[in-house]
């Protein structure tokens, strides 16, 4: 698997819409999280070790900062005829096994990862209660077969957030693996 740098979006951007829903059909779109502080988009998958490098740091990241006022949706977009692994019912499985207390959903069309400009997992995009971009990078400076996941440049972003400081001038894009496009 080669590592794949995403780019930055323009900071301040409106968050592009979505209505997904996750393995079992349960539908979540962003407008039900409309009382949060703060929303966290993270592109994932199953497979890439990268994602399996940070999600149990993910997972006790988002179980922080909800009770902090920051929602977390993860959203699986690979094609899964080029990606089985990334199945609906193997997403279930790493949600349970990771610990994510968060809607997990799938993009199938692929549509919101285009709408998001996300170009691999894991991707993290950071809104505030207005729903504008204010961090788009790298979970943490981790990689596989490095230290531990810690979460501190998404942590940096959403703790400048909820103290109304600006988000760090310094957002490193995530690294990871492609997202899997349809041919």
């Amino acid at each position: 698997m080669a590592a794949t740098a995403d780019t930055i979006l323009t900071l301040g951007q409106q968050a592009p819409r979505f209505r997904l829903a996750d393995p079992d059909g349960k539908v979540t779109a962003i407008e039900d999280h409309a009382e949060a502080r703060g929303l966290v988009v993270a592109f994932l998958c199953r497979h890439c070790p990268y994602v399996q490098h940070v999600q149990e740091a993910f997972a006790h990241f988002a179980d922080e900062y909800r009770a902090r006022g920051i929602v977390v949706v993860a959203i699986n977009s690979n094609d899964v005829t080029r990606s089985p692994e990334d199945a609906p019912q193997f997403m279930t499985r790493q949600a349970q096994q990771a610990g994510f207390n968060f809607p997990y959903l799938i993009d199938d069309s692929q549509d919101v990862a285009r709408a998001y400009g996300a170009q691999c997992t894991p991707d993290f995009f950071l809104f505030d209660a207005q729903r504008r971009l204010v961090y788009h990078g790298e979970f943490d400076a981790s990689r596989p077969g490095g230290n531990a996941a810690d979460g501190a440049s998404l942590r940096a972003a959403c703790d400048a957030l909820l103290e109304a400081r600006e988000a760090p001038a310094a957002q490193r894009p995530s690294i990871g693996c492609s997202i899997k496009w349809r041919r």
